[in-house]
């Protein structure tokens, strides 16, 4: 599965431009993307990685890549299936 390419987004609590991607939390029992989150490049900030707020960062700034996951995952079980 390829790589969530990077996006440029403007974050209000650093006040500057950030590079944010889609991540996957690293499990053993990984079964949907429940497990995503977004990571931006400030790993200086205290709410990297947590998405919480006052962090603007949602997965909703992914949603089409999401969807595209959960497409070619259906796509993969249906070929799995015959």
């Amino acid at each position: 599965m390829p790589k969530c390419k990077e996006k440029s987004f403007f974050c209000t609590v650093v006040s500057e431009d950030v590079k944010i991607a889609l991540k996957t939390k690293m499990s053993l029992s990984r079964t949907s993307d429940d497990g995503l989150y977004v990571q931006c490049n400030q790993f200086e900030c205290q709410y990297a990685d947590e998405n919480i707020a006052p962090c603007p960062l949602t997965l909703a700034l992914f949603a089409k890549e999401i969807k595209e996951r959960e497409e070619r995952r259906k796509a993969r079980k249906e070929e799995d299936y015959y």
